[in-house]
């Protein structure tokens, strides 16, 4: 019997085992994929469109988190700490412009524009990336022009943040609260944080740019993402401004306007003060715990480095608290998802006083367990309670003022941010001084607030007062 020459047969043996080792390669990264979307679009989000806003958060965590390591390798790790300190100093300075451009310009300018709402997220992303790119020229140096690009990147995360939290009522499933669709976005946003942070450190071994060069890629895709989310995002019928307090002279913030059958009456002008003081508590009580974070950020940061945990070098330190936080976060919003109907109020009280327990037992017992639980505590209250401000503006505050009111409610809790990181770059590098302020900056959060909030939950939840 006869047998096929090899040179008749391996053209077909080649082309099977190319398109076999195809499928091979291509299955596993198809079945993540599929995971991934049954994830995101479960319980009825895949019909609403909040499925794809999940996946453009998660596309937005991932390219900021590789923006994140390029800085962090210029800015802290490249020099020595006193430097260090001048350039977090400036650093700071420099995120400090885009929260006070947030309310007097980037919020009105968003109010002039809701009709346009994808447009906004995409025209965020494809700045950022336009900025990665012109990173990419300076962050090698570590140069004064590393700083204007990263003003840009700042704003244009923080304006699209404000979006698309005003957006996450306008595609919420039935089946699913606010504070649980916040957590949902939240974790998507924390597990591509996650799986982006290897990536860019791993780019960054071949050069300080090639994150940035990464990141300009995650946000081309985040731009045509934006386009794909539906319709409905860009409906803004009757929206108007919010303001956190009346104008000078007024009592309560009143305009006239025409009321059918009535004439011209005077009515009440939508805004944070016409929905009762729980968001007001609310966004007193985040400041607070967001002026923690921000002061652990950068007092721990200089402290681990100087200063070890026993037994630790400075690297090890560091990323054992840094871990700590990245875990409390994810924990914090995996207990938000569950909590599903409990009331926010109730929440934010809540994790007030469990940070302030954690800092005054770091303060009177400092070491590296009280250290780590501190971080990871931290890690949670800021999830937990920046979900349930989230949930009770989107609750309290009425559609048509919902953008403005994100905007004003980000700027005020991410300036606390830079001024929480502001007191830990200034104080001496003594840890029990450094915990005593942490709780001294909680404490006042909590003597302000609690009260309120605990009434305000007892009170139920209030009806937006709209004319």
């Amino acid at each position: 019997m006869g047998t096929t020459p090899l040179s008749e047969r391996g053209p077909g043996l080649t082309q099977r085992f190319a398109r076999g080792l195809g499928r091979a390669v291509h299955r596993p990264p198809a079945a993540l994929g599929r995971r991934i979307r049954r994830a995101t679009h479960a319980e009825g989000a895949g019909e609403s469109g909040l499925g794809k806003l999940i996946e453009l958060h998660a596309v937005n965590s991932a390219g900021d988190m590789m923006i994140t390591i390029a800085l962090a390798s210029t800015i802290f790790f490249s020099v020595p700490t006193d430097e260090a300190r001048g350039r977090v100093a400036l650093y700071l300075a420099v995120t400090l412009a885009p929260f006070v451009l947030l309310a007097p310009v980037i919020g009105p300018l968003l109010d002039r524009i809701p009709h346009g709402r994808r447009a906004a997220m995409a025209a965020a992303m494809l700045a950022r990336a336009m900025l990665a790119l012109m990173l990419s020229g300076a962050v090698a140096g570590g140069g004064l022009e590393l700083y204007p690009a990263a003003l840009g990147v700042l704003v244009a995360s923080k304006a699209y943040n404000i979006v698309r939290s005003a957006v996450v009522p306008r595609l919420l499933p039935p089946r699913i609260s606010l504070v649980r669709a916040n957590s949902r976005l939240t974790l998507a946003g924390l597990l591509a944080t996650g799986a982006a942070a290897p990536l860019g450190a791993g780019l960054h071994q071949f050069g300080p740019q090639w994150p940035l060069y990464g990141a300009f890629a995650v946000y081309i895709v985040g731009m045509f993402l934006a386009f794909s989310l539906p319709h409905m995002v860009d409906s803004a019928k009757g929206e108007r401004k919010a303001r956190l307090t009346a104008a000078a002279g007024e009592s309560e913030p009143w305009v006239t306007r025409h009321v059918p059958g009535h004439g011209h009456r005077a009515v009440q002008r939508p805004g944070l003060r016409t929905v009762g003081s729980a968001v007001l508590n609310a966004l007193i009580a985040n400041s607070s715990i967001r002026a923690l974070t921000g002061f652990l950020t950068f007092f721990l940061a200089f402290l681990l480095r100087e200063h070890p945990l026993g037994g630790m070098t400075a690297a090890f330190s560091l990323a054992t608290v840094a871990v700590a936080a990245g875990l409390g976060n994810a924990l914090g919003t995996a207990i938000g998802a569950w909590l599903k109907a409990r009331g926010p109020e109730v929440i934010i009280a809540v994790v007030l006083s469990l940070a302030l327990t954690a800092t005054i037992t770091a303060a009177a017992l400092y070491g590296m367990v009280t250290v780590t639980a501190v971080a990871a505590i931290a890690g949670i209250c800021q999830a937990l309670g920046k979900l349930s401000l989230d949930a009770l503006i989107q609750r309290d505050v009425p559609e048509q003022v919902r953008t403005s009111a994100f905007g004003r409610s980000e700027t005020l809790v991410q300036m606390s941010w830079v001024f929480g990181g502001v007191i830990g770059i200034s104080l001496p590098l003594l840890a029990t001084m450094g915990m005593t302020v942490a709780a001294a900056i909680i404490a006042v959060g909590a003597v302000t607030t609690l009260r309120g909030l605990v009434l305000a939950a007892r009170r139920g939840t209030p009806h937006p007062r709209v004319a």
